[in-house]
This record gives structure tokens, C-alpha cells and sequence, in this order.
């Protein structure tokens, strides 16, 4: 069952968990009449710094049919390595700035489908672990891939929601999310790199 159980279920309540139940209801309608409505473009651009520590600034996105016009100011993420790793400990590394992205997009997600259901979340935190082999990233093994080659979620849940409905929650948390879905299925990377005097050429993903 996804959000449009809105529209079937009156809520006593405007507000849940934060979120606002009638504009919901409201985008999912919209959505439903004009799906164009429903595709995003988000963006980031990234600088390096020194060594292994960048910035990111996200500000700009394409959505519900037009480029947005309300953000004022750009979110800055800087990125860094452990000085295990030959950083300076400035930020978290990229692969710590993924499982915040997918505990982020896990919780956002959690909560939505709360609310469409009309279940209030009084507390709900989550603590993630990915597991990681250096040797891939420094070409030491070929039988070693560069990335996570696992990660584990657990939530923690504060709610008069029944057992039954927190895994509900659970699952439809995994089945919907962004994120997830970017972390559990390939996804096409086009990546190019063009010197400052111009001739872009195109570099494997």
C-alpha cells in the first residue's frame, strides 16, 4: 500500500510527525493528475580542498515542473579522510556521508508513511555500520570491490504503533526509499572531466 492511502483514510490530526498530511495528500493528487510533476533533477558541485578533504554545495533542483526558486543559500558538505587514511579529519568521508544519506533517507521515509497512516512516532533513531576492504580502493586485490560489501541498519522506535505495524513501516521504509534503492541497485554514471581550456573527453564510470 503506498501514500495514497491518504486519501482513503480522513486524519484527525493536520500535523503528524511533523508532516503535513493535507498538503501530502494534496501533492500525491497533483502528481496522480500530471505525472511530469513527479520527476526531479538534484544537484551537487563539488571542490577540492587538499589531499583527501573537498567541499560540496548543493543548492539549485528541477521539480514539480519548474527550477526551484525558494532556496536562497547553497548547503555546504566538506568531506575529508581519517588520518589513518592520510587526512586531516576535517568531515566524514564519503563512504561515512552514504550511510548518513541512507540513514537520512530510511528516516524521512519511515516517517511519511507514518503519517499517511495516521501512526505518531514519539522517537525513532537508527544506528548503521557498512564493512570495507582498503585493499580494493589501493588496486592491492582484484577479488576485493572498492566498496561497502555490507551494511546493516538497526532502528529504534518509540511509538504506540503495534509490533505489527513498526515492521510495516520497516519494510515499506526499504521498498520506497531513494536511497536505498540507489545503494541496493546499479544505477548508469556517466562521468566526463574537461580541462579549464575546453576539449571534454570521457572518463569510465
Amino acid at each position: 500500500m503506498n501514500l495514497i492511502f491518504l486519501e482513503e483514510h480522513k486524519m484527525a490530526k493536520t500535523i503528524i510527525n511533523g508532516v503535513n498530511v493535507n498538503e501530502l495528500t494534496e501533492t500525491i493528487n497533483a502528481i496522480k493528475k500530471e505525472p511530469e510533476l513527479g520527476k526531479f533533477k538534484f544537484r551537487a558541485r563539488n571542490t577540492w580542498v587538499e589531499g583527501g578533504n573537498n567541499k560540496s554545495r548543493i543548492k539549485s533542483f528541477y521539480g514539480a515542473g519548474e527550477e526551484d526558486k525558494n532556496r536562497t543559500q547553497s548547503f555546504v558538505l566538506e568531506a575529508d579522510e581519517p588520518q589513518i587514511l592520510l587526512g586531516k579529519d576535517k568531515g566524514p568521508n564519503p563512504v561515512e556521508i552514504a550511510l548518513h544519506a541512507l540513514a537520512a533517507c530510511l528516516t524521512s521515509t519511515f516517517i511519511y508513511y507514518a503519517a499517511a497512516r495516521g501512526i505518531e512516532v514519539e522517537k525513532l533513531e537508527s544506528k548503521l555500520e557498512g564493512e570495507l576492504d582498503v585493499r580494493g580502493f589501493l588496486d592491492l586485490s582484484k577479488d576485493v570491490r572498492n566498496g561497502f560489501q555490507n551494511i546493516k541498519v538497526n532502528f529504534t522506535v518509540k511509538s504506540n504503533a503495534s509490533e505489527e505495524q513498526l515492521e510495516d513501516l520497516c519494510e515499506l521504509a526499504q521498498k520506497h526509499s531513494p536511497v536505498f534503492d540507489i545503494v541496493t541497485n546499479q544505477v548508469p554514471v556517466e562521468v566526463n572531466i574537461q580541462r579549464k581550456t575546453g576539449g571534454a573527453q570521457r572518463m569510465a564510470a
